[in-house]
């Protein structure tokens, strides 16, 4: 449905996007080195050490440094740089740059080249890239639609566990015919082998609206990122269903603590994305705090009375966040 669109998913995709560290032996040290930095939030030193090896074109180091520039931390936020390093790291191959990289374009409207990226990442197999390439050849979004295809892209994201994947297949079971999900669940068969997908049996290089698989009447929307530890992006749980009876207001809490979910372009992205977890169990009592800094809305949610209750919230809502002290 356009209302949860493509767009706004990348927004919460992105969020799960964190700082890694480097698999390659001769530069772990080094970037592993930044990483402690940035856990002990130090985040001005995990940028000192980063740079010079960005520069000299460890992949890791670059993808750090880009979201060390898209998250404010350590620089000023500047997501033109951001997107610049992530380019130096996804032309080298690095997926989880890729997958980034391909989900800022597509938010920022530049939806061909986005899908560019997240393909390559979805072939290797990263499950975020693999949901949004998907649900975007089930729809149509700037790609010749393709619901058997979307389907096998969207079965593999689900079979590593990403939750809103799940949701998400759940949709095109109702939606898809028994043909489509048929044809579509052999070709998720060959993607987790690696191999390519069977081709599509027209010879049509675009459906038409005279296609024998109709496009679906609606677009197919996905819920938040899932939760992950430290340095692994991965998916939230979605939002579950509100009780058809009206819950009574939790007290109100107090604190000086808040978890910070995510910086948006546009404010109202941030609104979207608390709108979706207010009901939360760990959120009863708190509030939304839509702080603006530079061009983006910071959205933080409080308060809670120590740093370990904020931590504990971020847990249980299974999406990546962090603590804050309240200003």
């Amino acid at each position: 449905m356009r209302g949860v669109g493509l767009t706004v998913i990348c927004k919460y995709l992105v969020a799960a996007a964190v700082v890694i560290a480097s698999a390659a032996p001769l530069s772990a040290q080094s970037v592993r080195a930044g990483i402690d930095a940035w856990q002990r939030s130090d985040f001005a030193g995990a940028v000192a050490i980063w740079r010079p090896l960005a520069d000299k074109g460890d992949a890791d180091a670059q993808f750090n440094l880009g979201q060390a520039y898209r998250l404010g931390r350590g620089v000023p936020i500047n997501l033109a740089a951001a997107k610049t390093w992530f380019e130096r790291a996804a032309d080298q191959g690095h997926v989880d740059a890729e997958t980034t990289l391909g989900l800022l374009l597509f938010q920022n409207g530049d939806q061909p080249e986005g899908l560019k990226w997240l393909k390559k990442a979805a072939d290797k197999g990263e499950p975020r890239a693999m949901l949004v390439y998907g649900t975007a050849l089930v729809n149509g979004d700037s790609v010749t639609q393709d619901p058997a295809l979307g389907y096998a892209y969207v079965s593999g994201a689900a079979a590593k566990g990403l939750e809103p994947a799940k949701d998400t297949l759940d949709q095109l079971d109702k939606l898809l015919s028994a043909a489509d999900r048929k044809r579509g669940a052999e070709m998720a068969r060959q993607l987790a082998k690696g191999a390519a997908p069977p081709a599509k049996r027209s010879a049509k290089p675009v459906q038409t609206a005279s296609a024998k698989t109709p496009k679906p009447p609606t677009h197919v929307a996905t819920a938040a990122p899932a939760a992950s530890p430290p340095e692994k992006p991965v998916a939230s749980a979605p939002r579950a269903p509100k009780s058809a009876s009206k819950a009574a207001p939790a007290a109100a809490a107090s604190g000086a603590w808040r978890i910070q979910l995510g910086a948006f372009s546009q404010r109202g992205s941030a609104e979207a994305l608390y709108q979706k977890l207010e009901g939360k169990p760990a959120l009863a009592g708190r509030h939304a705090f839509y702080i603006p800094v530079g061009t983006v809305t910071r959205l933080q949610v409080g308060p809670f009375e120590t740093k370990a209750a904020a931590q504990a919230a971020c847990s249980a809502l299974g999406i990546p966040c962090f603590p804050v002290a309240a200003k």
